[in-house]
C-alpha cells in the first residue's frame, strides 16, 4: 500500500505544535493507564473515589482525541490545496484511513495487550481516525459550507439521539455500536471485539476541521487567522458554559454542587468521552482553537520543541506505545514477574517525562527525515 509520491511541503509550524502538545499530554494518559492498573479511572469517572491529582490528569487527556481528529481533517485540507494548485484527497485519505485501521487491528492491539491476537480488541482512537478519514473521503467534495454545516449538526445533535431495544447481536444493533453506543461487536469466542471510540460524532469533528482549512491559506492574513481561531474558542466555551452551567442540553450527566468547591468543579468538568458529548466538544475544541491561535505567537523554543513531536505523530506514537511495552515488561522482569503499581501520580509524571525525553531524538531524526524523502510510504508515518 503506497501514498502518492509527493514534493517535500513546508510544514506549518503551529499546527505541528500543537500536534506535538497534544502528544505529550497524551504521553501522561498512556504512562498513567500502563502503571496505574491497579487504579484505574472508570468512565464517568466516580468522583467519590478519584483522587483530584488523578481526576484533572485525566481531564487533561480529553483535549488529545478531538483535536486530533480536528487537525486531521484540517491538515487534510491543506493537503488537497497545496500552493501548486488544487488536487484530490480521496485516494489518500482512502489508503491512510485503511492503513490507519490495519495498524490498530495488528500494531497498536499488540502494543497495549503484549499478545496477539489479544483476548479483548479494543478498537479506540487510531481505528476511529482511520474510519474518519474513509468518510471524509466520502464526503470532501461537498461545498465547505455544507461540510460546516453537516459536521455541526453531527457534533450537536448526535447527542439527542437514542436507539432502544435493539436485539444484540443483530446488524442494526452492530451499526449502532459502531456509530454511538460503545459496547461489544462480538462478545464470545477466542477474540472479543469491543468499540472503544464510537464513530459518529468523531466524522462531525473531522469535517469541522476540513472546513476550517481556508484559515491557513495563503489568502489568509495571519493576525484574522488568530482573531478567527480566538473568536471560534471563545463562542465554544461560551455555548459550554451556558448549556453546562444550566444543565440543559448536550450532556448525560448532570453536575451538581458538592461537598466543597474542588469537588464542585470535577463534578462540573465530569464529562462523557465515549462518545463525546457536545459539551465534552465544546470545551475540549474551544480550548484547542485558543491554544491554535497561541501558538501561532508563542516562543518560538516551545513551538519548536512540541513540532519536533508533532511533526512525525503516528511515528511518536507507534514507538511510545511499544517503549512503554518495553517498559512494562523489564519493570515486571525486575520485581519477579509482578507488574510494576505506581504509587502516585507524580511517579507517572516521571515515567512520561522519560519517555518523552528517549523519544526526542528519534522524533527530530525522523521528522528530518520524512520532509527530505520523497519515498511515498513516510507520508503514512
Amino acid at each position: 500500500m503506497t501514498a502518492p509520491a509527493i514534493a517535500p511541503a513546508k510544514r506549518i509550524a503551529a499546527i505541528d505544535a500543537l500536534r506535538g502538545l497534544i502528544i505529550l499530554i497524551m504521553t501522561l494518559d498512556h504512562a498513567r493507564e500502563t502503571f496505574f492498573l491497579h487504579r484505574q479511572v472508570s468512565d464517568p469517572m466516580d468522583l467519590a473515589t478519584t483522587e483530584p491529582s488523578l481526576f484533572f490528569s485525566r481531564v487533561a487527556a480529553h483535549f488529545c482525541a478531538p483535536m486530533f481528529v480536528f487537525l486531521t481533517g484540517l491538515s487534510a485540507w491543506l493537503y488537497a490545496n497545496p500552493p501548486s494548485g488544487p488536487r484530490s484527497p480521496r485516494a489518500f485519505l482512502l489508503k491512510r484511513g485503511l492503513f490507519l485501521i490495519v495498524l490498530e487491528l495488528v500494531f497498536v492491539s499488540f502494543a497495549w495487550s503484549g499478545r496477539f491476537p489479544p483476548p479483548v480488541l479494543y478498537l479506540q482512537v487510531i481505528w476511529v481516525i482511520g474510519l474518519s478519514m474513509i468518510a471524509l473521503a466520502l464526503l470532501h467534495k461537498l461545498p465547505l459550507r455544507q461540510l460546516a454545516l453537516l459536521g455541526g449538526v453531527i457534533v450537536a445533535g448526535h447527542n439527542a439521539l437514542s436507539f432502544t431495544g435493539l436485539e444484540p447481536g443483530s446488524l442494526a444493533h452492530a451499526a449502532w455500536t459502531v456509530l454511538e453506543q460503545r459496547g461489544f461487536l462480538v462478545n464470545d469466542g477466542p477474540v472479543r471485539v469491543k468499540i472503544s471510540y464510537p464513530l459518529l460524532a468523531w466524522i462531525g469533528v473531522i469535517l469541522l476541521g476540513y472546513a476550517a482549512g481556508p484559515l491557513f491559506s495563503n489568502k489568509m492574513a495571519p493576525g484574522a487567522r488568530r482573531r478567527i481561531l480566538l473568536l471560534g474558542g471563545a463562542a465554544c466555551l461560551s455555548l459550554f458554559a451556558l448549556l453546562r452551567g444550566f444543565n440543559i442540553y448536550g450532556e448525560t450527566l448532570p453536575w451538581t454542587v458538592q461537598a466543597d468547591l474542588l469537588h464542585t468543579a470535577m463534578s462540573f468538568l465530569n464529562l462523557t468521552k465515549y462518545p463525546p458529548s457536545f459539551n465534552f466538544l465544546l470545551m475540549t475544541i474551544g480550548v484547542g482553537l485558543s491554544a491554535l491561535a497561541w501558538m501561532e505567537a508563542a516562543n518560538e523554543r516551545v513551538v519548536a520543541f512540541c513540532a519536533t513531536f508533532g511533526g512525525a505523530p503516528l511515528f511518536y506514537y507507534l514507538a511510545h506505545l511499544y517503549l512503554l511495552l518495553a517498559l512494562r515488561g523489564l519493570t515486571a522482569a525486575l520485581s519477579g514477574g509482578q507488574a510494576h503499581q505506581a504509587g502516585g501520580i507524580g511517579e507517572v509524571w516521571l515515567w512520561s517525562v522519560a519517555v518523552i525525553a528517549a523519544l526526542y531524538w528519534p522524533c527530530r531524526w525522523f521528522g528530518r527525515y520524512k520532509r527530505a524523502s520523497t519515498q511515498a510510504w513516510v507520508r503514512y508515518l
